[in-house]
């Protein structure tokens, strides 16, 4: 039915999959240091983060990844020859994660910042009252309460991220969609390899969302839900 392409696709699956995890390590790089500057940094820091968060989540991801792989690209071989280097091409992959990390961590921010301000202020003062150190104060009341608050959010922004690997094929990274795409063309049966794709990114979604589901109960365990009743 593939005509042979499927383990060139399954290969193409793994160049997705590390993009994917390269690109939420950034993402949650910048969501936390863009979360922690919005709600304890500088007025300065702040205003810079909101504008970070507010022109990520007003240009696409498609436009942004072509500005950093070329812009970049241009930009680095500028400053390597100032420094009297030669031309430097900088890797679709590279560019790839950076870009989606850079997109995703606008959305990590306020996933970030959301999940803190859930926190009950008075947990905190309670954690001070006692004696508890900041570093205590993060590692027993902040960290554990933030990743359950933060938890519906990260579902969401790493199934769309999932998604968003997809387009590092445009700038001729060797992943699963286009290996799809160059067996559609050599077989002129596009709708059979773009709808094994879909399957795979579905079965990928699904996976996700079963073992993050698990997290949230995990980190649920002992905790009091609302009423949904009248």
């Amino acid at each position: 039915m593939l005509h042979g392409y499927l383990p060139a696709i399954l290969d193409g699956l793994q160049t997705s999959l590390k993009v994917a995890a390269t690109s939420l390590a950034i993402a949650c790089v910048f969501g936390l240091l863009g979360a922690t500057a919005k709600l304890s940094g500088p007025p300065w820091m702040r205003r810079l983060v909101d504008a970070y968060t507010t022109v990520i989540r007003g240009v696409p991801e498609l436009a942004l990844m072509l500005i950093v792989f070329y812009g970049g690209q241009t930009l680095v071989n500028w400053a390597v020859q100032k420094m009297g280097g030669d031309y430097v091409e900088v890797p679709a992959f590279a560019a790839g994660v950076l870009t989606i990390g850079f997109v995703f961590g606008a959305y990590m921010t306020e996933t970030f910042r959301g999940a803190i301000l859930a926190i009950p202020v008075g947990q905190l003062e309670a954690a001070s009252a006692v004696g508890m150190n900041r570093v205590q104060v993060l590692q027993r009341i902040t960290l554990p309460q933030m990743i359950r608050h933060a938890i519906p959010g990260f579902t969401n922004n790493w199934l769309v991220m999932i998604k968003a690997t997809a387009l590092v094929s445009i700038i001729g990274l060797d992943d699963m969609m286009q290996r799809a795409g160059l067996a559609a063309a050599a077989t002129r049966e596009p709708l059979t390899f773009y709808l094994t794709v879909a399957g795979i990114y579905l079965a990928i979604t699904t996976v996700s969302i079963v073992l993050l589901g698990w997290v949230e109960r995990r980190y649920s365990v002992g905790v009091r839900r609302a009423p949904t009743g009248l």
